[in-house]
């Protein structure tokens, strides 16, 4: 073989060991965050498909609205027929004066054009985004309590993948129990029964590894039709970094609530422009029996065209009441934010001190696993001497298991409550 072709084949296979190394790495699934999981849960959720259909719907909304500055074109017809009509009592000689026929006939158009309305037709088009608006922020406030129910499965499959980390500490320990117990069998200082009690514990924590693993893929799957994955149990969730508390309340209900407020003024400007003068411009054009010209009897085209002025001086009975009940409401909002402020803050008091108290626990649950720990190890040394039998072994490793619980518990409940408290308040 030539050293070219020495070359070149080394060449090839360095080529194909990055490729290799680079489909392994495509291959790599990335830790999956809370965060992801938001955002994902957010865009899946089918509620928030409505977000389309209440746009279309004030788009429309505000040119139908608009649409008021349109001419307004009216097409009508009648056929009468009166018991009396207009004569002109006088008879002259060799004049004909004519009489109306009693049955009349017409058929007519019409084109208004509004010149002044008060402002009735802006505020109506600032009625329907309001509207829209409070619609829109009602969709937020729905989709935003998705961030608990994330919070409640994401946490939880945290919780049992820490369970099962300290489930093959217990189980290596237990093997390692067993190992001693036999070198003591073999050398005629140990029972049988002794061995049999390990082994049974040691099946015990194999029974709890399958439990976890069934309740983790449970989460994982409702986990998954949140974000519209498949999660199996490869799937690596990403344990979220401690939560800075603020005070700040910045939850989407407020602002529903402003938005609320905001219609409520504006149906207050809308009451008070129906209580102005309407001025339009008019323009008819027709044909009938008798035209314009009622001395003629015969059909004839006509039209007219003006200024019209009306005045609806009814609105002025109800306007004061309307403005009254427009402030009853805007004073019923403010009760009802000044009340889910105040249970929010309430809520906000008791995760707080949730987060102190598992702050608390986990600082004395690392003196309490080291001292476990200590007994554990000098249990398990008293075990390879025959000091002690595998029960008592048992008891001093599970009294470590618990105190381990306990510290993964308290972690993920820290972790939890840092973040239920910036759900609460919107942070």
């Amino acid at each position: 073989m030539t050293r070219l072709s020495l070359n070149m084949n080394r060449c090839l296979l360095a080529a194909g060991l990055s490729l290799a190394a680079l489909l392994a790495g495509a291959q790599t699934t990335a830790p999956l965050t809370i965060e992801q999981c938001y955002t994902l849960g957010r865009q899946n959720y089918p509620l928030v498909k409505q977000h389309e259909l209440i746009e279309k719907s004030r788009d429309y909304s505000v040119s139908n609205a608009a649409k008021g500055y349109l001419p307004q074109l009216t097409i009508s017809g009648q056929a009468t027929y009166q018991s009396d009509v207009t004569n002109i009592p006088i008879k002259l000689p060799g004049i004909n004066i004519p009489t109306v026929t009693k049955d009349q006939y017409k058929i007519y158009g019409e084109a208004d054009q509004t010149i002044f309305d008060g402002g009735t037709i802006k505020y109506q088009k600032q009625s329907q985004e309001a509207t829209a608006s409070i619609k829109e922020q009602t969709l937020e406030v729905n989709l935003y309590a998705l961030k608990d129910r994330i919070n409640q499965l994401f946490f939880g499959i945290l919780l049992i993948d820490e369970q099962l980390k300290q489930n093959d500490i217990q189980q290596k320990d237990v093997q390692n129990g067993i190992d001693k117990t036999n070198a003591l069998i073999a050398n005629g200082t140990a029972f049988r029964s002794s061995l049999d009690e390990l082994k049974a514990e040691l099946l015990k924590a194999d029974q709890s590894r399958i439990e976890l693993n069934a309740n983790r893929q449970a989460y994982l799957n409702m986990l998954g039709l949140f974000i519209n994955q498949t999660l199996d149990n490869n799937t690596v969730l990403e344990k979220p970094q401690p939560k800075v508390l603020t005070d700040n309340i910045a939850r989407p209900e407020i602002s529903l609530y402003d938005y609320q407020k905001k219609t409520y003024d504006i149906q207050d400007r809308l009451s008070k422009s129906n209580t102005l003068p309407k001025l339009q411009f008019f323009a008819q054009g027709g044909y009938g029996k008798p035209g314009l010209n009622l001395l003629k009897t015969d059909f004839a085209f006509y039209y007219t065209g003006g200024l019209r002025l009306n005045w609806s001086l009814s609105n002025l009975y109800t306007y004061k009441n309307d403005k009254l009940i427009s402030t009853i409401n805007r004073n019923d909002l403010d009760v009802q934010k000044e009340t889910f402020l105040f249970n929010t803050r309430i809520t906000l008091k008791q995760q707080s001190a949730d987060v102190a108290k598992y702050t608390a626990l986990l600082s004395e649950d690392n003196d309490i696993i080291v001292l476990r720990a200590s007994v554990k190890n000098a249990a398990a040394a008293q075990l390879a001497n025959g000091v002690i039998t595998s029960h008592d072994y048992i008891t001093q490793l599970n009294a470590e298991d618990q105190a381990r619980q306990s510290f993964i518990l308290h972690e993920i409940q820290l972790l939890q409550a840092e973040y239920n408290y910036q759900t609460t308040s919107g942070n």
